[in-house]
């Protein structure tokens, strides 16, 4: 799951928050935040049995040598960029210059021993270029190097079939932010299967190997409790997938 749902309970215990995501179920975690002590996050992750799937992470910043460092402190080996402002996604020109951007980002991260994605929002699904999605156009012009994480939530508000997206992407997707709630901009989430999108059909969309990370950036209720519901409803669904 990605701790922005809990940085929250993070920040006021942090080694206790780690211990009650490890008690619920899950086995990997995908935090946002590198330079927060990564040693001691380590020896969190060493002592709850959790581990690091990946990790959202300034790459295309002056920060990338210091994201590296801590993954490598942590033994991460996939990062991925969390977001490139929507003006960037606004026209053809700003798409090719966030390619360029990832790519570039893709072969430092290679250098280093690790791999690079990028995380979509609303805005790279809500705007489109010659009438395609712009994170679509954005897909046809990165390297091999660079692999997706669809937020499926945010490619929703986005205004697209997710469904589909995910046909029309394929082995592009190596990473899923799966969360549910009304499909709003501004709205609470809500536990994953408690809300509007339809969960089963975007999971059997996806590639059967890519990850299945649960986010949920905000809630009306409590935090942890959806997060201990989403995992039983997603685990509940790959039992009836096997």
């Amino acid at each position: 799951m990605q701790l922005y749902s809990v940085r929250e309970e993070l920040a006021a215990d942090r080694a206790g928050t780690l211990r009650r995501l490890a008690d619920i179920g899950y086995g990997s975690v995908e935090p946002c935040d590198l330079a927060d002590d990564p040693e001691g996050f380590r020896a969190l992750l060493d002592e709850t049995g959790l581990a690091a799937c990946s990790a959202h992470a300034p790459v295309l910043t002056d920060a990338r040598e210091q994201v590296a460092a801590a993954a490598a402190t942590i033994g991460i080996d996939t990062v991925i960029v969390p977001f490139i402002p929507p003006d960037e996604f606004a026209d053809a020109d700003g798409v090719r210059r966030s390619a360029r951007a990832l790519n570039e980002a893709a072969t430092w991260a290679g250098g280093h021993g690790l791999r690079l994605g990028y995380h979509n929002h609303h805005w790279e699904l809500s705007s489109l270029i010659d009438g395609r999605p712009a994170l679509e156009v954005l897909a046809d012009q990165l390297s091999s190097e660079v692999f997706l994480e669809l937020d499926v939530y945010w490619a929703a508000v986005g205004g697209v079939d997710v469904p589909e997206l995910l046909a029309r992407l394929g082995d592009r997707v190596k990473y899923l932010h799966v969360k549910d709630g009304p499909a709003t901009k501004e709205d609470p989430m809500t536990a994953v299967g408690a809300g509007t999108l339809p969960i089963p059909d975007i999971l059997a969309a996806a590639p059967r190997d890519a990850w299945r990370v649960a986010e949920l950036d905000r809630c009306a209720t409590d935090m942890l409790t959806a997060l201990a519901e989403s995992y039983a409803y997603l685990n509940g669904l790959e039992k009836e997938a096997a």
